[in-house]
């Protein structure tokens, strides 16, 4: 009995454990950052509803990918980013964590309209998880682009994103 009760206490250590890893690093279990669906997103005027640009994006719509985003990446091609979905519409914070290269943060509603954009600097290095600059938006999406793609593009808050 005795030997019973330490195997369920070493399995009860373990899977808080496991859930301990999850929720501070989710990319750390296996498997939950491994494939990105990628979608076509098309940026329109919102004044004359030309096209102002057409990106490539990773699809991240899970917890974990949301949580890595971009931090395994070297760098962006340029029309390509990472397009962040969320289950519901709110005020979001985004950090720079691990990132080797600035981007844009652009948050964007349900509706497609952008209503947000940050251009963001690499944090300086050592810094704490508590201490990133944190980019706060509304939305239900964010697309993650290269450093100043919106201002290169002409894209600014009001104009709509479009996907296929």
């Amino acid at each position: 009995m005795a030997r019973l009760r330490s195997f369920a206490f070493v399995i009860g250590i373990l899977v808080v454990a496991g859930v301990a890893v999850y929720v501070t690093n989710p990319a750390a279990i296996p498997g939950t950052t491994d494939e990105y669906n990628r979608t076509s997103l098309t940026v329109v005027d919102a004044e004359t509803n030309e096209s102002l640009a057409t990106v490539d994006a990773r699809v991240a719509d899970t917890y974990a990918k949301r949580y890595t985003g971009l931090s395994n990446t070297e760098s962006l091609g340029e029309d390509e980013g990472m397009w962040f979905v969320h289950d519901e519409t709110g005020t979001y914070a985004y950090v720079m964590r691990d990132m080797a290269f600035p981007i844009d943060i652009v948050f964007v509603a349900e509706n497609g309209t952008i209503t947000t954009i940050h251009h963001a600097e690499l944090d300086p290095e050592g810094t704490s998880e508590s201490d990133l600059t944190r980019y706060r938006g509304e939305g239900r999406y964010v697309l993650e682009l290269p450093y100043k793609y919106t201002v290169d593009n002409g894209i600014e808050v009001g104009d709509r994103i479009v996907t296929e």
